[in-house]
């Protein structure tokens, strides 16, 4: 089969299989209900089905199945470094992992535990980096080692992970990931890796033929199923782009092309660690709610995000096909912009900031400025003052208590003096 007709195949099997199957699975979320209701930190103003993953599962899948397919017909399509088949199974697990989540909303240790498993089973299959370029010294590399191995289970870890955290607007996950993908399918085909093109090209279809279900107004999410399988399935393909051995750009690159997750994972890391709360916790303070608190509506502020990841990924590009002090000026052009963004957008900041007493490891509120959360203040207040209640009741009874036992022990006092 022309490699050409093979690819187009991979792209529209995945983009139509997506796009078919999700009403049907919609139906069958609600049947389950399996729904996100509305919520204070939610978005959506109705409950929503949030199965959509199973659809994008089932078009990366079947697409993937074709080229298969064709991969035992033409042997040399493939990468023959990486076991294709203990890759499958660890993105069963990390599906699977995802889907659980939706159905019983496991615990964070829980679910963690199910990227890792994911991301050792990716590494055993041979998706593992065993040098680097030093940047030091042109021309030379660094091995990694035993390092090589946990470094790479890291890596997927965190991709895995920052397209979740981005899953917040109607088609945003989606977009971005289709976006990034897109582009990571140019870069393998330069790269002549056409394994991660393959790759890079279901995830694209997939995610399109989902997105007309799932743009705004939205009528499926794609849940943890989604949202996991997605940021797995862009850090492999980042990870099949390259050979063992990496160059600084071919690293470097992968990560522009993500720099929207990042910076919004990132600046999440930061803002809870000003707050003092755990990583885990939630808040909105991711850029989409920072641009809704600025004034945008869901579809546009969708469009924007979408438009800053694009640039990102035409920088990405440029950076691919230029010599080294071209290619760290469009670096550090684009990480300024992004850094101005950022700024702007207060993405930094901490959404409530808290302070922890070290003597009751109680949280306090401290500076609670932003208007988008008057709610949460409210009920913060309430907490404290149902505390205080308590307090006082406890207090009471301790007080009445120590009432009853002095009149008692008044009684017993006077009843020994007239016995003597």
């Amino acid at each position: 089969m022309d490699l050409c007709l093979l690819m187009l195949g991979v792209f529209c099997i995945a983009a139509l299989l997506a796009c078919f199957i999700t009403p049907p699975i919609r139906k069958l979320a609600w049947t389950l209900g399996v729904v996100d209701k509305p919520s204070k930190r939610r978005i959506n103003k109705k409950p929503i089905a949030r199965l959509g993953g199973v659809a994008l599962f089932v078009g990366l899948v079947a697409s993937l199945a074709l080229y298969f397919v064709v991969r035992d017909k033409n042997g040399g399509l493939f990468d023959k470094n990486v076991n294709f088949y203990l890759l499958s199974l660890a993105f069963l697990i990390i599906f699977a992992t995802g889907l659980i989540d939706d159905f019983i909303s496991l615990k964070p240790l829980q679910k963690l535990l199910g990227q890792v498993v994911a991301a050792c089973l990716a590494a055993a299959a041979g998706l593992v980096i065993g040098k680097v370029a030093d940047p030091l010294n042109s021309g030379s590399f660094i091995s990694l080692g035993l390092l090589a191995y946990p470094a790479t289970v890291i890596y997927l870890v965190a991709w895995t992970n920052i397209i979740n955290l981005i899953d917040g607007l109607d088609g945003l996950a989606a977009g971005v990931s289709c976006i990034a993908a897109a582009t990571m399918f140019i870069l393998s085909i330069w790269a002549h890796r056409l394994d991660a093109a393959a790759l890079s090209l279901a995830i694209a279809g997939s995610t399109l033929g989902f997105l007309v279900h799932n743009f705004y107004p939205a009528r499926i999410f794609m849940g943890d199923s989604g949202a996991l399988t997605l940021g797995f399935a862009l850090g492999t393909v980042s990870l099949l782009s390259v050979t063992r051995i990496a160059g600084l750009t071919t690293i470097i690159v992968p990560l522009v092309v993500a720099g929207i997750p990042i910076i919004d994972t990132f600046s999440a890391i930061v803002r809870r660690t000003r707050a003092h709360v755990s990583f885990a916790t939630a808040d909105r303070g991711h850029i989409h709610h920072r641009l809704m608190a600025a004034g945008y509506n869901q579809r546009q502020a969708v469009l924007f995000i979408y438009a800053w990841t694009g640039l990102l990924c035409i920088g990405s590009l440029v950076m691919t096909q230029v010599n080294a002090l071209p290619r760290i000026a469009i670096f550090m052009m684009l990480l300024a912009m992004s850094a101005v963004f950022a700024k702007h957008l207060h993405l930094f900041e901490p959404v409530l900031l808290h302070h922890t007493d070290p003597g009751t490891g109680e949280d306090e509120l401290i500076t609670p400025t932003d208007p988008e959360f008057q709610d949460e203040i409210e009920q913060l207040h309430e907490r404290e003052h149902e505390r205080v209640e308590e307090f006082e009741e406890a207090a009471g009874i301790r007080r009445s208590n120590a009432t009853k036992n002095t009149s008692r022990a008044g009684r017993e006092t006077n009843k020994i003096d007239k016995e003597d």
